[in-house]
């Protein structure tokens, strides 16, 4: 099964367990203080679009994509009045527009580590000058694989998914290589995970 077909599988388990989520917040805050009032946004693999509200009531305009078609169908039954859009995160290129903001959380973790520069090229492409790119990706434990298929069942099913793990300075190569400062990083727990949140400004 595809990633996607899986998240199409566990769109709606998923959206319910994870409303209350708040690791996420003070790194996406600080992310919203670096755009101009009003500014425009694209949420990469946005999921059920709980970010894409919450960036929406701070007044942002928000563009979101997903390949997930489920995910989508909640997020817009959810904010009727954001734009999602069905596209992967490897075909913004046929996006014709740009944005103030590209906001990645927890949705380049699926990427293969090889692909992950090529991606990278493509938030530039769709970032507008002196823009700001924001991602979170979990961290790479001690030990632990750089990249695997994880099974979890904690819906009642079982189901699998690709994941990637990073180190910090892993990720903060990422971005300067692709042109970007790094303007703010992170590290919060929640639970057995440590998430990564890095923000870099396009020179």
């Amino acid at each position: 099964m595809s990633l996607r077909d899986t998240y199409n599988t566990i769109a709606e388990d998923w959206n319910k367990g994870h409303q209350t989520d708040d690791w996420w917040i003070d790194g996406t805050n600080t992310f919203c203080s670096f755009l101009p009032p009003g500014g425009t946004i694209l949420d990469v693999g946005c999921g059920a679009g709980i970010k894409s509200e919450y960036l929406s009531e701070k007044g942002f305009k928000i563009t979101g994509i997903d390949f997930s078609e489920k995910f989508l169908e909640i997020a817009r039954l959810k904010v009727p009045e954001i734009d999602f859009l069905a596209l992967d995160m490897k075909n913004l290129d046929t996006l014709d527009r740009t944005f103030d903001g590209v906001f990645v959380q927890a949705a380049l973790l699926h990427i293969p580590k090889k692909e992950v520069p090529g991606v990278f090229d493509q938030f530039v492409r769709k970032l507008k000058p002196g823009g700001h790119l924001y991602v979170a990706v979990k961290e790479l434990k001690p030990g632990g694989p750089e990249e695997e298929e994880k099974e979890k069942n904690d819906y009642g099913y079982s189901y699998k998914r690709f994941f990637s793990y990073f180190l910090s300075e892993e990720l903060e190569s990422y971005f300067k290589k692709s042109g970007f400062t790094v303007v703010y990083e992170n590290r919060e727990q929640s639970g057995k995970t440590v998430w990564i949140q890095a923000i870099g400004r396009l020179e």
